[in-house]
């Protein structure tokens, strides 16, 4: 192992720790009619929520005193190390979480220089850890896993959060186009769905909407896992407010639809 590998691999013992400990946290709050209340753009919010996220910051803080932090709950806090940025989400999936549903996820996010470097998503009410950095490989509970091999589109699961957001955003012919083309289309949605494309359990995941601290552990949880992490166009990014999750097998198919529902939008 190199040096640089061992930073990488530093970062990610930390990241691990640091989200299993949040984690754990939101547990207490979990089946427990904690209050909910809403933001500005009508998505819920807990005090688990909050409560994680300070958590994850206190650490992070402690641990790099000098790097950048971006959270959902708490916006930016800057630091002296702009190269280095955490960025994080201390529950995704509220939604799935005030309804007591167990596929909601802690996700840390670590970019280095613009590259995100170490990506970590776990979920505490089902005990599944993803974690990967990069040169390291992509991890479920410790163990390497990668993409599926299924070959066509035709034989694959496609995964969703929201069925109603796709029209919402612009995606609603290219999203009934994906529908027609794939096996079994699937409700497992927010980070659960992007993990089980990293794991080999499904062969793609669509979200039409997707925040910067929603996307930021999985470029290199998929492309550890031998899979792709981006845009709807074909461009590896966190920063498009969207995302898909599939296998290098499965994305050539899969852009050409997109293309051609976007053709006939623009025409």
């Amino acid at each position: 192992m190199n040096h640089l590998n061992q930073i990488y691999q530093s970062y990610l013992d930390f990241a691990v720790e640091t989200a299993y400990l949040a984690g754990r946290l939101t547990l207490g709050y979990f089946h427990s009619n904690t209050q909910t209340d809403f933001k500005s753009d009508d998505t819920p919010v807990t005090m688990a929520d909050k409560k994680a996220e300070e958590l994850i910051r206190q650490r992070i803080e402690k641990k790099y005193p000098g790097h950048v932090i971006i959270g959902e709950e708490y916006g930016v806090s800057s630091g002296e190390n702009e190269t280095h940025r955490w960025i994080i989400d201390p529950i995704d999936g509220t939604k799935s979480f005030i309804h007591g549903v167990p596929l909601y996820g802690v996700l840390i996010g670590l970019e280095i220089e613009g590259s995100v470097e170490v990506g970590v998503v776990y979920f505490p009410a089902l005990g599944e850890m993803v974690a990967a950095a990069t040169g390291g490989g992509c991890r479920l509970n410790g163990r390497q896993v990668s993409v599926s091999q299924v070959k066509t589109l035709d034989r694959a699961t496609v995964g969703f959060t929201d069925a109603g957001s796709f029209a919402a955003h612009n995606r609603g012919d290219a999203w009934n186009k994906i529908q027609k083309a794939t096996w079994f289309r699937a409700g497992w949605g927010d980070a659960y769905g992007h993990c089980l494309v990293a794991t080999g359990r499904i062969g793609l995941m669509c979200d039409p909407i997707m925040n910067l601290w929603d996307c930021a552990p999985f470029p290199p949880i998929l492309k550890e896992a031998g899979g792709y992490f981006g845009d709807w166009q074909g461009t590896e990014t966190i920063y498009a407010d969207e995302a898909i999750s599939t296998t290098r097998e499965l994305l050539p198919e899969l852009l050409a639809l997109i293309a051609g529902a976007d053709e006939g939008r623009d025409s």
